[in-house]
Order: C-alpha cells, then sequence, then structure tokens
C-alpha cells in the first residue's frame, strides 16, 4: 500500500472511530470539539510556515497559521479568510488537504508531517 493510501485508510478509520467518539461525547454532554484529537504536528507546521502566528494575513495571498492560499482553503470546505478562522478549524481544514494533496501541499514545512502517525493517540502503551 502507497503511503498516501495508508494515509487516507487511517483517516477513514479515525473519522469513523470520531463519529462513535463524538456520538459518546454527545451521550455524556461533554463538547464534540475534545472527540478527536489532532492527527499531525501542525503547531510544527504553522511555527515553519507563519511564526506559529494563527491569525497572520501579510498580503502574500496565504493566510492563516498554515498559510492556506484561498482556492485551497475553500475547496476544502473553508469560510472566510483561514486568517479570521480560529486554529481548530484551520487545523480541520489541513486535514482534508493533508488526505487530497499529502504533505506536497506544504512543500517546506511538510517535513513535520512526515513522521507523525495519524493514530498514535490510539496506542495506550499495553502490549
Amino acid at each position: 500500500m502507497t503511503p498516501h493510501r495508508r494515509l487516507r485508510a487511517q483517516l477513514y478509520t479515525v473519522l469513523s472511530l470520531s463519529g462513535i467518539m463524538f456520538a459518546i461525547g454527545s451521550w455524556h454532554g461533554s463538547s464534540p470539539a475534545h472527540a478527536l484529537p489532532f492527527l499531525h504536528d501542525w503547531e510544527g507546521v504553522a511555527r515553519c510556515e507563519s511564526g506559529g502566528n494563527w491569525r497572520i494575513n501579510t498580503g502574500n495571498g496565504y493566510y492563516g497559521g498554515l498559510q492556506f492560499s484561498l482556492a485551497t482553503w475553500r475547496s476544502y470546505g473553508g469560510f472566510g479568510l483561514p486568517s479570521d478562522s480560529p486554529k481548530n478549524e484551520q487545523i480541520r481544514v489541513a486535514e482534508l488537504v493533508l488526505v487530497g494533496q499529502g504533505v506536497k501541499a506544504w512543500p517546506v514545512c511538510g517535513r513535520f508531517l512526515r513522521d507523525a502517525n495519524p493514530l498514535s493517540f490510539l496506542n495506550t502503551g499495553s502490549g
């Protein structure tokens, strides 16, 4: 299986699990925002892309902590400007971009994503 296919399969697994976690969280009355941990080192990408400034808009055609173009942002479900969107929303869109385009969407700073294990939060340390 190619790395891209493996990542896609892992993401589908995580999204399925997130639906279960959302349902459990809703049943217990907890916030769905905490249902799914972020899957990659987006803080590292943001430090590399924007100095970690999630609200950055320098007028260069790229916006937010992960430096989205408006075309990419909108084609993956973002609304408004990325720089006006909360960090969690930028990361949500970035996870979709990563599935669709791979790390090449961040040609330099994608190095923070290459070694990430999307399912690492499932490792309980036993076995």
